[in-house]
């Protein structure tokens, strides 16, 4: 069984999960900041 896997399929499909991560990341962190806020604006 020969596996051929392709290059580009490959790195197309790494950049589409660091992608995914970093958005991830990105909305974790403002979402966090947005209830810090709310949390010092109820006091």
């Amino acid at each position: 069984m020969g596996l051929s896997i392709d290059p580009v399929l490959v790195g197309l499909v790494v950049i589409m999960l660091v992608f995914v991560f970093g958005v991830y990341l990105l909305i974790r962190r403002t979402l966090l900041s947005l209830r810090e806020g709310f949390e010092r604006g109820k006091q």
